[in-house]
């Protein structure tokens, strides 16, 4: 049997999934509602490449786990340990190095917040081991736990900023999570249902075991619809500051307070909702793929980023 070929350098860069460090936009979430991002940009830098090398280290720890039922994946049995391209040992090697160099970049944080951003990005990557060895095999527990590490994000992004969180932004945060979660496991069933070659869900994702398509499809409406009333609240907690911006940028006065932030939730309920058609119809496994690959989400993902850059800047020139 020939020997399994030497790993390369691209094998390693794909082990580290680089392409999830989007999920740091959480991190910016706090800095930017805020105005704050500007001046503490070192600080929200160092916090940003911090959870991204440790979520990268996270990967690897989790890849190294799920390695046989990966293997039995039509897509995830070409991930590099999987695939036997990079051995566990070696794996295991690279992961420390990700969680150095992430504890590395704590110290472009602000001193007297340092304390605080490599906190959390601690219990992030103890939530993440936590789910890979006991919650990933929980049913409810497993999503919960993935979603907590998106309100970290959002706490270490405003903890590096020096601003105060927002609670309706969290829930914001943790329900849209929620949803991305459960989508993904609806979206595995829905796209293994039209793989009759390869192993049953159950085995690739043991909780699927337990989860059913009624109840996903249940969850991942109310999930979605709990993220965007959560969002709804947050804008209507924002109404003083982007209720007269234009207005006031336009004339120093506010005649009609329009809360021109609540046009973001329009974008925001097509996303999300076309989200769901998309992975009733298992044309994806994961929602956060269509992130990337339809245009339809994408054009709703630039109208929001539109729509909320447009005010900020309006804001600050105000």
């Amino acid at each position: 049997m020939p020997e399994p070929a030497k790993p390369t350098p691209r094998d390693f860069i794909r082990l580290a999934r680089p392409t999830q460090w989007g999920k740091g936009v959480f991190v910016l979430a706090g800095p930017i509602y805020s105005m704050t991002l500007l001046t503490n940009w070192l600080s929200v830098l160092g916090a940003f490449l911090a959870f991204a090398l440790a979520s990268s280290g996270c990967y690897v720890v989790n890849d190294i786990a799920d390695r046989h039922a990966d293997a039995q994946h039509p897509r995830k049995k070409n991930r590099p340990i999987a695939s036997g391209r990079i051995s566990v040992g070696q794996a295991r090697v690279f992961a420390v190095v990700l969680l150095i160099a992430a504890a590395a970049m704590v110290l472009l944080v602000d001193p007297d917040r340092r304390a605080w951003v490599f906190g959390l990005t601690a219990l992030y990557t103890v939530n993440v081991f936590v789910y890979s060895a006991v919650l990933k095999h929980r049913p409810i527990l497993d999503v919960i736990s993935l979603s907590a590490g998106f309100v970290l994000r959002v706490m270490v992004g405003c903890a590096a900023a020096g601003v105060e969180p927002s609670t309706w932004l969290l829930n914001s945060t943790f329900f849209l999570a929620m949803f991305l979660a459960l989508g993904k496991r609806l979206g595995e069933r829905r796209t293994m249902a039209h793989e009759p070659d390869t192993a049953d869900v159950g085995q690739i994702r043991g909780v699927q075991k337990i989860y059913t398509d009624d109840l996903l499809r249940m969850a991942v409406v109310v999930t979605a619809v709990a993220a965007l009333v959560t969002y709804a609240g947050y804008v209507e907690q924002q109404e003083a500051n982007f209720g007269p911006v234009m207005e006031a940028v336009a004339n120093g006065s506010a005649p009609w307070g329009f809360n021109w932030l609540w046009l973001t939730v329009l974008p925001a309920t097509y996303g999300l909702l076309r989200c769901i058609v998309l992975l009733e119809q298992g044309k994806y496994d994961d929602p956060t793929e269509l992130a990337v690959r339809d245009r339809g989400v994408q054009l709703a993902g630039l109208v929001f980023v539109g729509i909320t850059g447009g005010l900020l800047w309006m804001q600050h020139a105000g």
